[in-house]
C-alpha cells in the first residue's frame, strides 16, 4: 500500500495538520513518535518517494517541538541505514549537542560535504562527535585538524577508521611541537610519514622521546646520525611504502632513467621519499645524509645538495616548495633563493657537502 494511503487510512494527515495548528506540545511530540514508529519499525524498505514524504512530515514536526523530543528522534534515526536526508541534516546542525551528537557520530547517510560544513561551522562538541565516526575520510580529518581542539584531534587520531592526509599530518606535527601529549599521540600513529616522524622526534622533549621509543621499538638502525643525536636514539623502521619508493628510485638510477624530468615530477607530486632517494643518488651521497638535509628547516642545505646533483633551478624550486608544503614552514622568497642558487658554485657546494659528511661521521652511534 502506498505510504500516502497508509497515512490517510488513519486520518493521520488531517490529525497532523490539526496538531500543528492547534495542538499542545505534548500532542506534537506524540505525533512525532507515531511517525517515527511508522518509519523505523515498519518491516518494509521504503522507496525514495516514500522516504521523501517522511522527510517532509518530520521537517514539519521538528520545527514545532522541544529539544528533548529531537534528542529522542536523533537517537532513533541515527542507526537507520537510509533515514530521511533533510531531517538528519537538520538534526546534525542543531546547536544542542545532545540533538546533533547521535547523527554526527553514527549516521552513515551524512556525506563528506555535510560533515565538512558542520566541522567548519559548529562547536568543538560537534567536532568531537564527528571525530568518533566509524569512518573518517582525509577530507574530513583535514578540517578536524585545522579547527579542532587538542581533545578533538586526539579523539580522531585514536579512531582506527580515520585517515589523515600528508597535509593533515604536517599540521599535526607543527601543533605537537609544544604539546607533549599530542606529540606522543601523533608520533605513535602507524601511518605518520617517516620524514614527518623524524621532524617530530628531532624536536621532541626527552619524555616524549622515551614514550615514543617504548611505543615504537626500532626495528632497524636507520635514523640519520644527526637526527639520532638530537633524538637520543629514538627510531622508527621504514614503512613498506618507503622501502618500495627507495627501490624504485634505485632501479631508475641504475637504468640511467633518473633524470631531471623525473626529479621534477617527484617534487611536484609531493613524493618525499622518491625525491630524497633521487637527490641522494644524483649527488652520490647516502640516503641518511640526504634525509638529514631534507628535513632540516634551512633551505641552504637543500640547495647545496641540489647543486651537487646538478639540478636546474625549476627542479630545485619544486623541491623547496614540496618541503614547504609537507613541512608546514613559511613560504620562502623564491626570487632571492634563485639568485643564491645561480651564484652558488659547484665546487663550493661539493666542499660544503664533504664537510657535512665529516660532521655526520663524527657523531657517535647511540
Amino acid at each position: 500500500m502506498p505510504l500516502r494511503a497508509i497515512f490517510s487510512s488513519n486520518n493521520f494527515l488531517d490529525e497532523l495538520q490539526q496538531t500543528l495548528e492547534q495542538g499542545t506540545v505534548a500532542r506534537r511530540v506524540e505525533a512525532l513518535r507515531r511517525v517515527t514508529d511508522l518509519f523505523v519499525d515498519a518491516e518494509v524498505d521504503y522507496s525514495d518517494e516514500q522516504i521523501s514524504l517522511f522527510d517532509d512530515v518530520f521537517q514539519l514536526l521538528i520545527s514545532h517541538i522541544e529539544a528533548s523530543a529531537k534528542v529522542a528522534l536523533a537517537n532513533r534515526l541515527a542507526p537507520v541505514k537510509l533515514p530521511p536526508p533533510q531531517t538528519v541534516r537538520t538534526l546534525a546542525f542543531d546547536d544542542h549537542i545532545e540533538v546533533a551528537s547521535p547523527i554526527l557520530s553514527k549516521c552513515e547517510r551524512l556525506d563528506d560535504e555535510t560533515l565538512v560544513q558542520a566541522a567548519n561551522s559548529k562547536s568543538q562538541e560537534h567536532l568531537r562527535a564527528i571525530s568518533i565516526r566509524r569512518v573518517l575520510s582525509r577530507t574530513v580529518t583535514d578540517v578536524l585538524v585545522l579547527r579542532g581542539s587538542d581533545e578533538v584531534v586526539q579523539s580522531a587520531m585514536n579512531n582506527p577508521g580515520a585517515e589523515f592526509s600528508e597535509g593533515g599530518f604536517t599540521q599535526l606535527v607543527k601543533r605537537a611541537e609544544n604539546n607533549e601529549t599530542l606529540a606522543t599521540c601523533v608520533g605513535s600513529h602507524p601511518t605518520l610519514p617517516r620524514h614527518l616522524y623524524l621532524r617530530l622526534i628531532a624536536k621532541a622533549s626527552d619524555a616524549v622521546r622515551s614514550r615514543l621509543e617504548a611505543a615504537n621499538p626500532p626495528l632497524a638502525n636507520e635514523i640519520p646520525a644527526a637526527v639520532r643525536k638530537a633524538a637520543r636514539s629514538s627510531g622508527r623502521a621504514m614503512t613498506e611504502q618507503t622501502v618500495i619508493s627507495h627501490g624504485l628510485v634505485k632501479s631508475l638510477f641504475e637504468d640511467g632513467r633518473l633524470d631531471e624530468k623525473q626529479m621534477l615530477a617527484f617534487a611536484e607530486e609531493r613524493k618525499f621519499d622518491e625525491t630524497n632517494a633521487g637527490i641522494a643518488a644524483l649527488a652520490n651521497v647516502n640516503l641518511e645524509t640526504a634525509e638529514t638535509i631534507m628535513i632540516e628547516t634551512r633551505t641552504e642545505g637543500v640547495m647545496i645538495l641540489a647543486k651537487v646533483a646538478r639540478l636546474s633551478w625549476p627542479t630545485v624550486r619544486a623541491i623547496l616548495q614540496m618541503r614547504e608544503a609537507i613541512g608546514g614552514t613559511e613560504r620562502s622568497d623564491l626570487d632571492a633563493l634563485r639568485r643564491t642558487y645561480e651564484q652558488l658554485r659547484l665546487a663550493t657546494a661539493q666542499q660544503v657537502l664533504r664537510f657535512h659528511r665529516m660532521q655526520q661521521a663524527a657523531v657517535p652511534a647511540l
